[in-house]
């Protein structure tokens, strides 16, 4: 008699296949951390910004940074021009684009989410319907297309967060319904549906879970354009209004002073741009983590 031994072959979990993946995109790491800073950040704003955003020093108006001749470690990145301190204007500021960035791509991802779906699932009128009113939308440009919503609701930060998830709602519809309609031939779709499955079901359960990857990369990448473009709305004027701290508003107050005070423009676009910057290095982490195409040739 001759005993066989068997090997067991242990398989790591999704999960930690996620993270080693993701683990090996240095940049993505890099970005991931300077993103939880910056959270952490902005939720403790109240707590560690030396001053409230709003105060004002009138005795030191555009105050230069304290390694700047004429600078002082009262105010570490300096004064604006109305005498406040732009450390803690940037730190506040931080909770208003970030709220503003998240609630948008929430506020995008649910109904392109359902739109896509239904687009995918009856590709015929409800479909082309569907599809025509997001080509529409993506012939416009998006700015011009904020600033024409911004026109009609009026400025506020709820009117912003509106004006950016309808903006960027065609991605996510096109996104889904090309997914789903890559799935929908598969063998556990056509086993759901002789089995009597609903409609609801499909789209919900055996369909949807399946599409998550491509649609998280997507908002995450939403996430930083929605950063950029609540900047570019305050920027304008039509987006948060001052003397709230939101980063294209303090652009906006500061263009007048850009050939006499560097730092008040400089901080603040300094801090969108790593901010992006690294959303976008996360989200291009979480795409080669995401995708098993990607991951067979790593």
């Amino acid at each position: 008699m001759t005993t066989e031994n068997k090997v067991e072959i242990k398989y790591p979990s999704p999960f930690k296949e996620f993270v080693s993946h993701f683990a090996r995109n240095k940049g993505a790491v890099a970005g991931l951390v300077f993103l939880i800073f910056m959270v952490l950040v902005a939720i403790f704003a109240p707590f560690i910004s030396p001053y409230s955003p709003v105060e004002q020093f009138r005795d030191h108006m555009l105050q230069p940074p304290m390694w700047q001749e004429n600078g002082t470690s009262q105010f570490i990145l300096g004064t604006d021009e109305a005498g406040r301190d732009i450390l803690s204007r940037i730190m506040h500021g931080g909770r208003l684009s970030l709220f503003i960035g998240i609630s948008s791509v929430i506020l995008t991802l649910i109904p392109g989410i359902i739109l896509g779906l239904l687009a995918g699932f009856y590709p015929n009128v409800l479909g082309k319907v569907i599809m025509r009113f997001a080509d529409i939308m993506l012939a416009l440009p998006s700015v011009l297309l904020a600033i024409a919503i911004m026109a009609i609701l009026g400025p506020g930060i709820m009117n912003a967060m509106i004006a950016i998830a309808v903006v960027g709602l065609p991605a996510y519809i096109r996104l889904v319904r090309g997914s789903v309609m890559s799935e929908l031939n598969k063998d556990y779709v056509v086993a759901s549906r002789v089995s009597g499955a609903s409609t609801l079901r499909l789209m919900f359960v055996a369909v949807l879970p399946n599409c998550m990857a491509p649609i998280i990369v997507q908002a995450t990448l939403g996430f930083s354009s929605a950063i950029l473009d609540i900047a570019a709305l305050g920027f304008l004027g039509l987006g948060v209004q001052p003397p709230a701290p939101e980063w294209g508003t303090m652009l906006a107050t500061a263009r007048d002073y850009i050939s006499s005070a560097w730092w008040v423009v400089t901080f603040p676009g300094l801090t969108i741009l790593l901010t992006v910057l690294a959303i976008n290095l996360m989200g291009d982490g979480l795409r080669d983590a995401l995708d098993p195409k990607l991951k067979q040739a790593a």
